[in-house]
């Protein structure tokens, strides 16, 4: 049984919580993007800790029959973007999540979740 995209988000949420990420926001695409209906997106504080909070949700998604579309960024540890279909988790390094501001350029969408 597939998973809706409010369970994927739920556990990608949960992941990025469990490694201590910073500023989680969630975007609510729905409406503005055929790319997914969520954003997730978060940062850490170091490279180890962007890996971490990656492999966290990557793992997750494992445990739940998630399909991973796309896994991208985890050797440079500075944008790592994993693609859950309804869900995508951006987790940035601080300075790069302040230099891309992705934030800014899906100012469109409803802001679902900041932790």
């Amino acid at each position: 049984m597939s998973k809706s995209p409010e369970e994927i988000l739920a556990f990608v949420v949960e992941a990025a919580e469990d490694k201590k990420a910073a500023d989680v926001v969630t975007l609510n695409l729905q409406g503005i993007s055929l790319i997914a209906d969520y954003f997730v997106i978060c940062h850490g504080n170091s490279e180890t800790q962007v890996q971490a909070i990656a492999s966290e949700a990557r793992k997750k998604a494992h445990e739940h029959g998630v399909t991973i579309r796309g896994y991208e960024g985890i050797d440079t540890a500075r944008w790592v973007l994993l693609d859950l279909g309804d869900v995508v988790l951006h987790v940035f390094h601080r300075d790069d999540r302040e230099y891309y501001n992705i934030e800014r350029l899906w100012s469109d969408a409803k802001v679902v979740e900041r932790v």
